[in-house]
């Protein structure tokens, strides 16, 4: 990333502090007072804009990843996926329960903005809107307060302490783990409910949880290996419809040699299975994830006085195996379900089989859900999820979404199960604790040989 860039030019050539040692950060003495997004501008105007144009202000991408992309920029914005549905109708605001209690504030909450949407066309309130901070100081922290006019926007929770804000704005730093953490590991609203291998156990870990970001192993933060300039983020999952940087895709190979094993076999088998399908065993190994969330019944929670779908939470999970080649099909808003041999809606499905060489068994998360579908034109529709939290009113909230999604409030609906393949990626284990030769091919391997093309297990199939 050029911020990065210049960032770390600007660290190596910092001279010393007043009191003679060299400042933590340059801001230490460059920054006196923080004052919003505009004190960032001063100096950084074109990282303001690049970022603009960016996937993490944007959520939106182009998706040459996908099957069925037809070169639309694709996104959070404007596709659905089965946790809170879609961003639409769930942007921003305090939802509060009869005992005025805050139960959620929005999709807004992990957007590096102060509230408003992003928009394609960059302005000067466009600029303003995004928040530095949220990627770029540590210890930062921000809550929801309402504007002059009334209206709910992000403001540090140290907005009215000067002094207090100050000392945070000038702890700028690249983003470390705990920073990305702060979004990616609290997505689907719960700790670790979405991705599975997103844990805020990463922050602090040790080479035994992940080998990579371990303290005592090689203790990398994130953007060592999602790199990238001028704010695009290299990275896409294969549940991702956009990505900020096309070309090829993440590879263990771009740091490890394709043959890293003692054992010929064992490098054989890296040639069509993925280094993470053997090195990360389980997932969620400290907080469960979700692996199931049913919105077609609506659960009543007495203790926390709200509601929510029925969810199914899961801990030390082993992965579902499936053939992918890099690609991926979504089911987009406004199009027919397609739906499955299974009879499932694939929501987002990794692309590949074991006749296509380019593809490599991987290790997913398999989400599976039940969202609404239009009666007649067989949509997808999302939910505005914020309110019924509250209310438990799953009707209105569908209409809700349906009204926000297709202009419609009066439709008639039913229910489709869904599936979603996540792909694991993180909580890569050291050698001793990988996956060995029983562990798929024992009487009881995890992997669906069936599944995966083959007939039965290719090495017991050689024995007979």
């Amino acid at each position: 990333m050029k911020h990065a860039i210049i960032l770390l030019a600007v660290l190596a050539v910092a001279g010393p502090s007043r009191a003679g040692a060299p400042p933590a950060s340059p801001h230490q003495e460059d920054v006196e007072h923080y004052e919003g997004p505009g004190t960032c501008r001063e100096c950084h105007l074109g990282e303001a804009e690049s970022f603009f144009h960016s996937q993490h202000y944007q959520w939106l991408g182009e998706s040459p990843g996908l099957v069925n992309g037809g070169g639309r920029r694709l996104g959070k914005l404007n596709t659905m996926n089965d946790f809170c549905t879609s961003p639409g109708a769930n942007w921003i605001g305090n939802v509060t329960n009869s005992d005025g209690v805050v139960l959620a504030q929005g999709c807004s909450k992990c957007h590096a903005g102060l509230g408003k949407r992003p928009e394609p066309v960059l302005s000067r309130e466009q600029l303003e809107n995004i928040d530095c901070l949220i990627c770029h100081a540590s210890g930062y922290r921000r809550d929801l307060y309402q504007d002059e006019a009334g209206e709910p926007v992000w403001r540090p929770i140290l907005w009215r302490n000067q002094p207090g804000l100050d000392s945070v704005s000038k702890r700028i730093s690249l983003p470390k783990r705990e920073m990305c953490l702060r979004c990616h590991a609290g997505a689907g609203g719960g700790q670790n409910y979405k991705r599975g291998d997103l844990e805020y156990a990463l922050a602090t870990c040790d080479r035994d949880y992940d080998v990579h970001m371990g303290a005592d192993g090689q203790d990398m933060a994130c953007i060592e290996c999602h790199t990238g300039e001028d704010h695009r983020v290299r990275g896409r999952g294969a549940d991702l419809s956009g990505t900020d940087v096309t070309g090829p895709r993440l590879a263990c190979t771009e740091c490890h040699v394709a043959t890293p094993h003692a054992e010929t076999v064992l490098d054989a088998h890296a040639r069509r299975v993925a280094c993470e399908t053997c090195h990360i065993p389980t997932f969620a190994r400290t907080d469960a994830t979700d692996m199931v969330r049913d919105w077609s019944t609506p659960q009543r929670h007495e203790a926390a006085n709200k509601f929510s779908a029925t969810i199914t939470l899961e801990k030390d999970v082993v992965p579902a195996y499936a053939w992918w080649n890099g690609r991926s099909r979504l089911q987009p808003l406004g199009e027919p379900v397609r739906v499955e041999k299974d009879g499932t809606v694939g929501i987002m499905l990794p692309q590949g089989s074991r006749k296509d060489r380019d593809a490599k068994i991987y290790p997913f998360k398999l989400h599976r859900g039940r969202l609404p579908v239009l009666a007649g034109e067989r949509w997808l529709v999302p939910i505005a999820v914020e309110e019924f939290f509250a209310d438990g009113d799953l009707d209105k909230a569908v209409r809700e979404g349906g009204r926000e999604a297709y202009g419609r409030g009066n439709f008639a609906y039913d229910w489709v199960d869904v599936k979603r393949y996540m792909g694991i990626y993180h909580g890569v284990r050291p050698v001793e604790h990988a996956l060995q030769c029983l562990d798929c091919h024992g009487v009881k391997g995890r992997l669906d040989w069936a599944a995966l093309g083959y007939g039965e297990d290719p090495v017991h199939k050689r024995l007979k």
